[in-house]
């Protein structure tokens, strides 16, 4: 039994340590990030497309930001179901699963993981500092397709919005009031870097949130994506799909922070984007 246990230790050692180089390449893989809401039958295709499943491929669904992961399941595959033939396997890790060699080989080697939505809190609890985290990175740095929808696409930055105020304890799906340093953060997937996205952006009104974070991160690119709405991630170049529009916030100059927390800022550079359209994420 200790043998095996050391085993299997080196083996976890080995695989999260030989990550740190992989991380430091460009990606092959790309991200499908969709900003929750209804799938349309079109937008679901389009992720298809993008994965680029062969006949062997498969697509693992991770439901670990939902409270009922059988449901998330279900309705995705259904989808998935009606456009293609490849298997489609849930994986609901938890902390007994988050070292199962088989599971993670399996994660890994998908052609397309999907993260279901919820809360993104719940998912990051499950996943961080596990080799859950690492087995994504390293499928998408050799070619999967990594996607998520509402919690899902929250997770897929370095600094993630958890959804709470740091100056409020009720928790609102906008916030009412604009202030700096209120947006509360913590660590995502990191799967893209140098961005902050928000979901359910137009649906939900969720400009204070994204001005905030543009506000609190000024080198970041804010990327707020609307329901029935995705961007599709290759590098540093993004596109836009989907029904509605994606709203971009970057480069703030001249900020200026009261001791109330106010604040104010001289110049920003805001965009929208619809579908067909592209940016590039600096």
């Amino acid at each position: 039994m200790c043998n095996t246990n050391y085993l299997l230790s080196a083996i976890l050692l080995l695989f999260l340590g030989s990550s740190t180089l992989l991380y430091a390449q460009k990606p092959k893989g790309k991200l499908f990030i969709i900003g929750g809401g209804k799938r349309p039958v079109s937008l679901v295709k389009q992720l298809i497309a993008t994965a680029d499943l062969k006949k062997n491929d498969y697509i693992v669904v991770l439901p670990m930001a939902s409270e009922e992961p059988d449901s998330s399941f279900y309705y995705i595959n259904k989808q998935f179901k009606d456009i293609i033939e490849q298997p489609v396997a849930m994986l609901n890790f938890d902390a007994k699963r988050a070292n199962d060699l088989k599971w993670l080989d399996s994660l890994q080697h998908a052609r397309l993981i999907f993260i279901t939505g919820g809360d993104q809190n719940r998912f990051m609890s499950v996943v961080k500092n596990t080799p859950i985290y690492t087995a994504i990175h390293r499928a998408y740095q050799s070619g999967s397709t990594i996607a998520g929808t509402s919690a899902g696409a929250a997770v897929m930055c370095q600094y993630m919005i958890t959804g709470n105020e740091r100056l409020d304890t009720l928790y609102a799906e906008t916030f009412d009031k604009l202030r700096y340093d209120n947006l509360e953060t913590t660590m995502g997937m990191g799967l893209v870097s140098k961005v902050v996205i928000d979901q359910h952006f137009i649906k939900r009104s969720r400009y204070n949130r994204l001005l905030s974070a543009v506000i609190d991160f000024p080198k970041l690119t804010c990327i707020g994506i609307d329901e029935s709405t995705a961007i599709i991630v290759r590098n540093k170049q993004v596109e836009v799909v989907g029904e509605s529009a994606v709203v971009v916030a970057k480069k703030p100059r001249g900020i200026v922070k009261s001791k109330q927390n106010k604040v104010g800022v001289k110049k920003l550079r805001l965009s929208i984007y619809i579908e067909g359209q592209k940016f590039n994420i600096k």
